[in-house]
């Protein structure tokens, strides 16, 4: 199993486990356009599978900020960052600290570089991404090469 990584006392990412809720940020139409470029919240069934899929393909955890679950973020397919939180929780750097947090997993793993795609109007998750070091590498694709 693996283990909780705890990034400060109030900010920690916990494996991914089966919970059955539809989780809050991706019942939030703004929210799921930013990360999936569509306009419907997931069903029960589309959040299991793609949760599956993470876990499946790599390290899937759930963001907890001061003991509540407020989005996802994973590792997946080798080299691929996915990043979600809620809307009541952006722009507070918690989504920085996590990604920073994957580097450090990614580096762990002896990873050379870990990318990440986003939506051009997502102007919000480009700066972060640049803010820490990624660099455009294609249109949409953020790429980090570990040092």
């Amino acid at each position: 199993m693996k283990a909780e990584r705890i990034i400060s006392n109030e900010l920690k990412l916990v494996p991914y486990y089966p919970s059955g809720v539809a989780l809050s940020w991706y019942q939030d139409k703004d929210v799921v356009r930013q990360v999936d470029d569509i306009d419907e919240v997931y069903t029960q069934d589309k959040l299991d599978a793609m949760y599956d899929y993470l876990n499946k393909h790599g390290d899937c955890f759930y963001i907890s900020y001061q003991g509540k679950l407020i989005g996802d973020v994973s590792l997946y397919d080798k080299d691929k960052i996915a990043i979600v939180i809620c809307k009541d929780y952006q722009n507070r750097h918690i989504g920085r600290q996590c990604v920073k947090e994957i580097i450090r997993l990614a580096k762990e793993k002896h990873l050379k570089s870990v990318q990440a795609h986003i939506y051009s109007f997502n102007q919000q998750s480009q700066n972060m991404f640049l803010s820490l070091g990624f660099f455009e590498d294609n249109r949409e694709q953020f790429v980090y090469k570990i040092r």
